[in-house]
């Protein structure tokens, strides 16, 4: 839970491991275990939300010209979230470093709560069964391979940011257009 509200933590690994336990000693229950890191994700991140919404802008907003975030540049990421905010929090749910700032991010770029929970709650159920039905079905196995396809994921993340960057920077005057052409000036 509080991976999803902007606490960099290890909860995939939490997940893994309590799995594995319930794998090999049966004294946990697996849906016990894929209902409780559903629920912890989903109220995680609903806080984290929260968080994003009441104090994200507000403070991009004052200290964001530190950082090269201005208007403009706020306006375009409110527009990426109008646009694809329930993939970026659905998919979001899945790679790590996304994962514990994708709840902060959408509340912070006003993203509809409403659509935020459906997305939240389907990749927080989605992302909970995956790694605890591996972990539980594959046991120890899918320690081997949980690393080089956690690092696969990484680096095919870092490839999607770097991807996005190059992308803004070309595009970025039309982006801005596009971004107040849909939501008007301040």
């Amino acid at each position: 839970m509080a991976e999803s509200m902007g606490v960099p933590l290890p909860g995939e690994t939490a997940l893994v491991t309590t799995a594995l336990y319930a794998g090999s000693t049966h004294l946990i229950s697996l849906q016990a275990v894929v209902a409780t890191a559903s629920m912890a994700a989903i109220v995680g991140d609903n806080i984290g939300y929260l968080l994003g919404r009441l104090i994200g802008l507000p403070l991009l907003v004052r200290y964001g010209e530190r950082f090269r975030i201005g208007s403009d540049r706020l306006k375009v990421g409110q527009y990426f979230f109008m646009r694809h905010g329930g993939k970026i929090v659905f998919f979001g749910r899945f790679v790590a470093l996304l994962r514990t700032f994708a709840a902060l991010l959408a509340g912070a770029n006003r993203m509809r709560w409403w659509y935020f929970l459906l997305m939240n709650a389907c990749g927080g159920v989605c992302w909970a069964t995956v790694f605890a039905g591996a972990a539980y079905l594959f046991g120890k196995q899918v320690q081997h391979v949980k690393g080089p396809i956690g690092l696969l994921l990484f680096v095919v993340a870092i490839g999607f940011v770097f991807a996005g960057m190059v992308f803004f920077r070309r595009h970025e005057k039309e982006l801005e257009k596009r971004a107040k052409a849909a939501l008007g000036d301040p």
